[in-house]
């Protein structure tokens, strides 16, 4: 048997307060919530690619910058996966066994930090560098990502706090990394067969 961390003791109390508040909520607010919580990552996809898109109308730099976001969430999606399998962490719909609108994932999906608020709030921060405007818009559907993970029923409080963070702290320190290197980048990229990547055609 495989030990586990339980996480409930932290703010076990608040998850169940946002859980029975979901339970309580109109149907229609559930079902948006949900769907944001299931596909609302693809958002942020989205607006990498429109990133890139108008970057590349601007400088090769600022393409190459563009063209690192999606880089810099799959780094942090990858250390993110390496604190989970050290802290392990249950989901708290096992540890209090409470009802979801999620369905309760099988125990070895660990909980702490939240993935999915890694990844957002990763792409929200890189795009910061590439746009304000996309960035900003990035950001508030990051927090918006944060809090339906735990209003249907995913993770506790603190999960997706330090999944921001984590994405945070990771994006900000390789975007700051590869800044530094996105000049010359820029130039050896734009002399090879990637230079539609960097500049329109």
């Amino acid at each position: 048997m495989t030990l586990a961390f339980d996480g409930s003791s932290i703010d076990g109390s608040s998850y169940t307060y946002v859980v029975g508040l979901a339970q309580d909520a109109p149907s229609w607010l559930d079902t948006l919530v949900r769907d944001w919580s299931t596909y609302g990552l693809a958002v942020f996809a989205v607006l990498m690619l429109v990133g890139w898109w108008r970057a590349r109308h601007h400088s090769a730099r600022a393409a190459v910058t563009a063209l690192m976001v999606p880089v810099i969430v799959v780094v942090a999606y990858g250390v993110n996966s390496v604190f989970k399998l050290l802290v392990r962490e249950d989901r708290p719909c096992q540890s209090l066994r409470v009802r979801t609108l999620e369905a309760c994932p099988a125990p070895g999906d660990w909980s702490f930090p939240s993935n999915h608020a890694v990844i957002a709030a990763a792409a929200a921060v890189a795009l910061l560098f590439v746009s304000r405007r996309l960035g900003t818009v990035a950001l508030v559907a990051a927090c918006a990502m944060a809090v339906a993970r735990v209003w249907v029923g995913a993770h506790y409080p603190h999960d997706v706090v330090a999944g921001v963070l984590v994405g945070t702290l990771i994006a900000r320190a390789l975007a700051a990394f590869l800044g530094r290197v996105s000049d010359p980048l820029a130039g050896r990229l734009a002399q090879s067969r990637l230079r539609p990547l960097l500049v329109p055609a």
